[in-house]
């Protein structure tokens, strides 16, 4: 259901029809699992998601809050159901990261927002890019991130300007409904998903409609937590299926021929899980039931008294998969999945960076900004650019990345060039094209350390110092300003931590831990793995390009035969790590 479907009035949502309880477990401890303890909430989160799960909020913003300022905002409005509309307070300038775990909320919040963009499976036409772009131009101080979910956030929003910044929105076709909260998040897709030659299936139809059928409806307004899926065609796996609660990955049956491989209990944060196989095997018409059944699961079991323990892979971690299997079937669908293997290993790189032949003969160009920082004018610029040349789509990616689509050949070269007069490179550096960084302290009320200028130095520097090396592979970079791992550090070749390190001199100066040999399954992997951490091994922020550099070049100097980078790190003395 659209965001422009629900009603925008002050009125409180309905409450959801809960589950009857089973019988209580003998002598323990309730977990606010709906199905097993009752509907009863266990903390204060629970108890205003059901007097009004979210959804409502849309119309106190456009009736009240637009009109009254943000002083007018109800404080459980302000801090929980403001959410499920993709706005968040932005950190107040000036409060260094040691604040963060000593003040209060409201000690840390700005009067401005973040407001994310849902943009499901990454699809933008030129004119949604371009109205992104003059949101931002004209009400967030021309900010603009492509985060590594595929959406774009925007900063420095104003309640005042919400109803006309959704009146844009949606006129366009683009939505922030339930881009936050405990709710199904935007769904992953892959950014070449109807026009890579490579592709085994499209799944475009299907991702629109999850979608239209299950955002805006109550049936899922109030979940444990936060719920987020991956749908890819492509052979290349791009969508880091491995660290969503639901993936579904392409994969030819030998007798049932193309459907998808079904993941589930993806999660990294500060209990990092790798989703498991369950080993059973979707056809394309069942994937709406089948993403219903799990949704329904981790509402129904879910456990809701904590919410560190609140996310699907805990549940799964408690049940197995083959008991998770079980309960899908019998429960939830009614029938058995069959039986069905796994996806082979990728052949090429999932980021899509460069130029690559689409099935209709013209071409896609996978392109990099720094870190998926860009700007509402360079979203205009780009939206032109394309339609100069006859194009008006693009993707974002789960790497911060940027796809154009069907461009000409004639037009390749000379697109190229014009794309990176505005910060967009087809041909990047070895670090800039696999850095991803998240918000950072600069607008992140969680975050201890700045991120995405310090990796972006660290970009500019490292492309003079180890240009021209012979890299066998991208090696990737990834940049987290807290332990919450937005910016996925444990799956990265070098994952880095942000917390505070002591200066020598009795204070204390931004720097990382660091976790080395990470990865999601790719060309250079056959299967996902976590990075490992060596003891006392950190990194000041302004000794981080040094860091990196003596890392790779002591890689290249070691490595064996065909070793990637985390094969190494994960064989290598500690003493070679540091």
């Amino acid at each position: 259901m659209s965001s422009n479907q629900t009603e925008a009035t002050p009125a409180q949502a309905p409450a959801p029809k809960l589950p009857a309880a089973r019988p209580p477990r003998p002598s323990t401890r309730p977990n606010g699992q709906w199905k097993i303890d009752g509907p009863e909430p266990l903390n204060g989160n629970e108890v205003w998601k059901q007097v009004d799960n979210g959804l409502a909020v849309r119309g106190r913003i456009e009736e009240i809050y637009s009109k009254q300022g943000f002083d007018s905002i109800d404080g459980t409005d302000l801090h929980g159901r403001f959410r499920w509309w993709g706005l968040y307070t932005q950190r107040k300038p000036g409060i260094d990261g040691g604040k963060t775990a000593t003040l209060e909320p409201e000690e840390l919040e700005d009067r401005y927002f973040m407001l994310r963009v849902r943009i499901d499976g990454g699809q933008l036409s030129t004119e949604q890019a371009r109205v992104i772009g003059e949101v931002s131009r004209d009400f967030g101080r021309d900010t603009a991130d492509i985060t590594d979910r595929q959406n774009v956030q925007l900063h420095w929003i104003q309640i005042e300007d919400m109803p006309e910044i959704w009146r844009r929105l949606e006129a366009v076709g683009l939505e922030t409904t339930q881009a936050c909260g405990d709710v199904p998040r935007v769904f992953l897709g892959s950014p070449v998903a109807g026009i890579a030659a490579d592709e085994l299936i499209d799944p475009t139809a299907a991702i629109a409609e999850l979608a239209e059928k299950f955002l805006g409806t109550d049936e899922f307004a109030n979940l444990p937590r936060k719920f987020k899926t991956a749908i890819t065609g492509h052979p290349s796996q791009d969508v880091v299926h491995e660290i969503n609660d639901i993936g579904l990955v392409a994969v030819e049956h030998p007798e049932l021929g193309i459907g998808y491989d079904l993941w589930i209990g993806g999660a990294l944060s500060t209990t990092p899980r790798l989703a498991e196989r369950l080993g059973a095997f979707v056809a394309p018409n069942r994937i709406n039931e089948v993403w219903r059944g799990v949704a329904s699961i981790f509402r129904d079991y879910g456990y809701r008294r904590l919410r560190g323990k609140a996310r699907l892979k805990f549940l799964l971690a408690e049940w197995g998969t083959e008991k998770f299997r079980r309960i899908l079937e019998d429960e939830y669908l009614g029938y058995p999945l069959p039986d069905g293997p796994a996806a082979p290993r990728p052949k090429t790189q999932g980021d899509h960076i460069g130029v690559h032949k689409q099935k209709d003969g013209r071409f896609y160009i996978g392109v990099a900004p720094f870190v998926g920082r860009i700007s509402g004018q360079t979203l205009i610029r780009l939206a032109e650019l394309l339609e100069e040349r006859g194009s008006t789509r693009l993707r974002t990616t789960p790497h911060q990345k940027i796809v154009v689509l069907d461009v000409a050949e004639e037009h390749v070269e000379s697109l190229i060039a014009e794309l990176d007069e505005i910060g967009l490179a087809a041909r990047p550096s070895l670090f800039r094209r696999s850095t991803i960084a998240c918000t950072g302290i600069e607008f992140c009320k969680l975050a201890i350390v700045e991120t995405k200028q310090a990796a972006t130095d660290a970009i500019l520097e490292l492309e003079k110092r180890l240009a021209g090396i012979d890299a066998p592979h991208p090696i990737s970079l990834h940049v987290n300003g807290c332990p919450n791992s937005c910016a996925r550090i444990q799956t990265a070749d070098i994952g880095l931590k942000g917390q505070l390190l002591p200066d020598g001199d009795g204070g204390s100066t931004p720097g990382f831990q660091v976790h080395l040999g990470g990865g999601l399954a790719s060309v250079d992997r056959e299967e996902a793995g976590l990075g490992r951490t060596v003891r006392g091994l950190k990194v000041t922020a302004d000794d981080l390009a040094d860091y990196v550099e003596r890392l790779v070049r002591r890689f290249l100097a070691d490595r064996q035969n065909d070793e990637t980078f985390a094969e190494w790190a994960h064989r290598a003395p500690e003493e070679a790590l540091k």
